[in-house]
Order: structure tokens, then C-alpha cells, then sequence
């Protein structure tokens, strides 16, 4: 037996009939859990990240340079 995640209608509180619901007896359009969000981690600092571009720099570097090195190997 599968159960569906809408509420029955003819169960649900505050329903008029046809479905409707009375003026005021709207339910939020969200819960109000703001205080329980995910809290965003401290970004790194600024050495950090030039570290991680000069490392970067220089993996690209190295990479060019075998690339340079294999091609003027077969041109040789």
C-alpha cells in the first residue's frame, strides 16, 4: 500500500467545501527555521588562494613544457 504525501481533503482543517481555504487561514509560505540553516564556512585566506594559483601556474607550466619537449622530440 503506497501513501501519498498530499493530505486528504476531506481531512485537512481549514478546508471549505470545494477546497478552498477562508480568507486569514492561509498557512506560511515557508517554515520559519532561519536560525537552523546551513552555516557557510569561512572563506580561505588571501595567501591561501595565491598558493593554490602559483601551484596551479606552475603544474600548467610543467605540463606545457613536456608537451614543448615531446614535440620537438618528434620534429627532431
Amino acid at each position: 500500500m503506497t501513501t501519498s504525501p498530499d493530505p486528504d481533503p476531506s481531512n485537512t482543517p481549514g478546508l471549505e467545501p470545494g477546497g478552498g481555504v477562508a480568507p486569514g487561514d492561509t498557512p506560511p509560505g515557508e517554515s520559519s527555521t532561519s536560525g537552523a540553516a546551513f552555516q557557510e564556512p569561512d572563506l580561505p585566506s588571501r595567501k591561501a588562494n595565491w598558493l593554490v594559483y602559483a601551484l596551479v601556474g606552475v603544474v600548467v607550466a610543467l605540463g606545457l613544457l613536456l608537451f614543448v619537449g615531446y614535440v620537438v622530440g618528434l620534429l627532431d
